[in-house]
């Protein structure tokens, strides 16, 4: 049985320096969107890590404004749990003891998710989980002077210790670190005099806009979806009947990987070029700007790549071969295979089914240790879930993702399309005599042989 999942979670980072007014905006927001849908806040300061005995002897000269200061880590998968639309336990921070207190609280899933901090848009992991950005910008003095007063009533700190530790500390990591972090926000607030209602009733009604919208692209720019019809929503029906015939089957995805490949050369970059006509004139077109090749996920991803040769003649493809052991989330890589000078090229990254989005993560992951820019891959797949989206177009903001259509389901033994075993299907190997066909790499045989 299969069920349309839940909408996909909008997440909003604000920061902004020490008492910039980042709390009162993210108030005002949660405020005005609770009439419309629940908003769960999360707090970069419950984040921080716990002192040693060591640090908290010398507490006056630990530097709380660093980023390392911040366990990063945590905050993320709490985030990510909200994400799935589960429960996430943040822990609680006790800034007298500097240490983390026993229990937790409870953060329910929400359809908007707000971190606060000051360094929210300073580390790129946190960043890149932000559907909205929003720096709170304020001038120093004031920010001084409201720190001040919250210090002094909130965390039983003296003026003078207030004061040395930002001199010290909390003015040169502004500087640092999240001074800059102010042009990578999608908006800036101006709080000086702590009231901007403008500011905040554009900003609610930009994110009232996107929740009415339902749709994937609307928070992922990075998503491309191919132009549909009922020619291709015909293909895509046939791909899913659990009646049609292996030959059919194939024929048919052979297709649609043709669009998709082709849709996605239109997003390579181009620059401009002139040439010369049989008749003489001088035409201005275009040509791709570097080299372009293409990497395939064993096994499913290699069933792209005729469509791949047919449009790009001559083509360099490599191959990566993911595995994941049975019981465990963890993927491995156990075979890489891409051209020597590929982070000099445009890398179209080939697996017909995005599901969970793990393996194409680590794939991409594989790809930019090899040097290539994440601006540079291109994700083709003809079928993809919501999570597999969320968890590629989320973590790697900066590529993109080119399907023919997106699965909004899920089902009961954990898959999340309803086009089932993909592999087995093309290829044939659903049932040898009751044994499913595997694949492991034997001895010094080649990859790329056609026999794998």
């Amino acid at each position: 049985i299969f069920f349309r999942t839940m909408a996909p979670v909008f997440i909003i980072g604000v920061a902004g320096g020490t008492a910039s007014g980042k709390t009162t905006v993210c108030n005002k927001i949660m405020h005005d969107l609770q009439k419309s849908g629940e908003v769960a806040l999360i707090n970069q300061d419950s984040f921080y890590k716990a002192l040693t005995e060591q640090q908290r002897a010398d507490v006056v000269n630990y530097n709380f404004d660093h980023p390392d200061a911040m366990d990063h880590d945590a905050l993320i998968n709490v985030v990510q749990e909200l994400r799935e639309h589960r429960a996430a336990h943040v822990p609680i921070y006790d800034f007298v003891t500097h240490s983390r207190r026993p229990e937790t609280h409870v953060v329910q899933p929400a359809e908007v998710v707000i971190i606060e901090g000051i360094l929210v848009l300073a580390v790129e992991e946190v960043r890149a989980l932000c559907n909205l950005k929003i720096f709170v910008e304020t001038d120093d003095d004031v920010r001084l002077a409201r720190r001040i007063v919250r210090d002094t009533a909130e965390r039983g700190r003296d003026v003078a210790g207030v004061i040395q530790q930002y001199t010290r500390f909390v003015k040169p990591m502004y500087d640092a670190y999240v001074a800059p972090s102010r042009r990578e926000a999608d908006v800036i607030i101006p709080w000086s005099k702590g009231d901007n209602d403008q500011a905040i009733d554009l900003i609610v009604q930009h994110i009232r806009s996107k929740l009415s919208q339902g749709d994937l692209r609307t928070l992922f720019p990075n998503l491309k979806v191919t132009p549909s019809n009922f020619q291709v929503r015909a293909m895509q029906t046939l791909i899913r009947d659990r009646n049609t015939q292996g030959h059919d089957f194939v024929f048919y995805v052979d297709r649609l990987v043709r669009l998709v490949v082709e849709y996605g050369l239109g997003f390579l970059q181009y620059t401009e070029k002139e040439v010369e006509t049989p008749l003489g004139d001088q035409y201005t077109g275009v040509g791709f700007s570097s080299g372009i090749c293409g990497v395939s996920l064993i096994r499913s991803g290699e069933t792209m790549e005729s469509a791949l040769r047919a449009c790009c003649m001559g083509v360099k493809i490599g191959k990566i071969l993911i595995t994941r052991h049975a019981g465990l989330a963890e993927r491995r890589v156990l075979y890489v295979n891409v051209p020597p000078d590929i982070k000099d090229r445009s890398v179209l990254l080939l697996d017909p089914v995005l599901a969970s989005g793990e393996t194409a993560a680590k794939a991409i992951e594989v790809l930019k240790a090899h040097g290539v820019p994440e601006k540079n891959i291109i994700f083709l797949t003809i079928v993809a879930s919501e999570k597999g989206i969320r968890k590629v177009c989320g973590s790697f903001p900066n590529i993109k993702v080119i399907t023919s259509d997106i699965d909004q389901c899920s089902n009961d033994k954990g898959m999340v399309t309803n086009i089932g075993q993909f592999g087995d299907r093309y290829f044939g190997t659903e049932d040898i005599s009751g044994m499913r066909c595997r694949w492991f790499p034997e001895g010094n045989e080649s990859m790329d042989s056609p026999q794998k």
